[in-house]
């Protein structure tokens, strides 16, 4: 088992910046960040591999994000710059059944609880 606690949402401006962290409770394979926004099927936003060699984005936030890891303490974080009001949405970060990014959910077996991110125009 490893539980997954994300911390860092809140309220933004267009423009603005969040980090979002996500510690887990051992040391973890490859992770990811997903979001749903209401009305939506849950997305893929960003992947890192076990070492953190590896990314791999979604071309939305391409440019715009950046997903790191600290091994050493067990968390992964999503760097938000350039904030648009279409990135509003409950982010997951969760953790896959493989060592290497991967888009897909089904290969992700740890979900957080999720925690909203809201930016305003």
């Amino acid at each position: 088992q490893v539980q997954l606690v994300e911390s860092g949402g809140g309220l933004v401006q267009a423009g603005g910046s969040l980090r979002l962290s996500c510690a887990a409770s051992r040391r973890t394979a490859a992770m990811g960040w997903f979001r749903q926004a209401p009305g939506k099927e849950r997305e893929f936003v960003a992947a890192i591999s076990w070492s953190g060699g590896r990314t791999y984005y979604e071309d939305s936030v391409k440019g715009r994000f950046t997903i790191s890891r600290d091994n050493a303490k067990n968390t992964v974080y999503l760097q938000m710059n350039s904030l648009k009001p279409e990135d509003t949405a409950v982010y997951y970060c969760a953790m896959a059944t493989i060592l290497v990014p991967t888009p897909t959910p089904e290969q992700y077996d740890y979900w957080g609880q999720g925690l909203q991110v809201t930016v305003s125009s």
